[in-house]
């Protein structure tokens, strides 16, 4: 069954830096593409960032452009998150996802505490 196992969250001060990694098992992790998703509290779940299979091509929301860098090892089935220059309000539970088919998979998410 498709698994995702999301690490690396953390207490940060504004400006730091945290990386995320998720690790992927159930699936033929190279073919599909990769996302993260954060929640805020009182908030929707927001995409923050996208990977293609081969890793070729990123995309990410504009509140992150510039600070944040997905990235993914296709021999380790992990894919990660690198944020640096963080603020406030980068502070959320961070998601991995996977679509398969019709269906969207989650880790159970790490916590991102942005504060001095």
């Amino acid at each position: 069954q498709v698994q995702l196992v999301e690490s690396g969250g953390g207490l940060v001060q504004p400006g730091g830096s945290l990386r995320l990694s998720c690790a992927a098992s159930g699936f033929l992790f190279s073919l599909y593409p990769m996302n993260w998703y954060r929640q805020a509290p009182g908030k929707e779940r927001e995409l923050v960032a996208g990977i293609t299979g081969p890793g070729s091509s990123t995309n990410y929301a504009d509140s992150v452009k510039g600070r944040f860098t997905i990235s993914r090892d296709n021999r380790k089935n992990t894919v990660y998150l690198q944020m640096n220059s963080l603020k406030p309000e980068d502070t959320a539970k961070y998601y991995c996802n996977v679509r398969i088919a019709i269906r969207d998979y989650w880790g159970q998410g790490t916590q991102v505490t942005v504060s001095s």
